[in-house]
């Protein structure tokens, strides 16, 4: 088997296990790169999401100027590709991470990039929360973070995790983007040590190590979402 599997994929066996190249180093970084982002990029997301609900029209808080800001700033974000918004704030990475290349430098445009379409699948989720109970959590003297976390939060978590499992699965892609910029991961993997030296079965298995993340994450939010939806 090891015979076959180092004749067949030659390339794979030379990148390495360890050291800076090598496969481990790559899969501990996309790794690194989709926690960090998920979880700057998903509290972000989380407070525009409830932000757009809470102060839309009929909303527990509603408030226009506040809500027009909180969608202006979610659709444009969202309406920059996410490989020009890695050069449109280079600047701002910098002064954040000190410099524009590697994996802790990528959490700025991850954090950003995945956010506003985080943000607006919680307010998808969030709006399709039943308005009669809003209502009679209102009618009882609940305040406004009783309704947040025990109306929206409890009602809602099941399809949260829906779409955070989408989220996460997204933000797996943008990880292998910014990898093909000098981010590191398996994307760059895939891009420089695959694709620009014609190494086609290093490109081959990183293309099959990120499918396996997206299977991952997917099993365990289905199986997340359908636990708590019998709740």
């Amino acid at each position: 088997m090891n015979e076959w599997f180092n004749h067949t994929f030659p390339n794979v066996v030379y990148q390495g296990w360890t050291g800076d190249t090598g496969w481990w180093t790559a899969i501990t970084q996309t790794i690194f790169m989709t926690y960090w982002a998920a979880i700057f990029g998903g509290v972000l997301g989380l407070i525009f999401g409830f932000g757009l609900v809470v102060t839309a029209k009929g909303g527990i808080a509603q408030n226009k100027v506040i809500y027009w800001c909180l969608d202006k700033i979610v659709s444009i974000f969202r309406a920059v590709p996410f490989i020009i918004l890695l050069a449109v704030i280079a600047p701002f990475t910098k002064a954040v991470a000190g410099t524009q290349i590697g994996t802790t430098a990528a959490l700025v445009p991850l954090s950003l990039g995945v956010f506003p379409f985080y943000a607006r699948q919680v307010q998808v989720a969030l709006s399709e929360v039943d308005d009669g109970i809003v209502e009679a959590a209102q009618a009882s003297g609940a305040t406004f973070w009783d309704i947040v976390f025990g109306v929206y939060l409890l009602e809602g978590r099941a399809e949260l995790i829906r779409v955070s499992t989408v989220t996460l699965i997204s933000l797996i892609g943008l990880t292998a983007m910014a990898g093909a910029i000098g981010a590191g991961g398996l994307g760059n993997m895939a891009i420089a040590y695959g694709y620009n030296r014609f190494a086609n079965d290093v490109t081959l298995i990183a293309t099959l190590l990120v499918l396996v993340f997206v299977l991952l994450v997917q099993v365990v939010g289905d199986f997340l979402a359908k636990h708590y939806s019998h709740k």
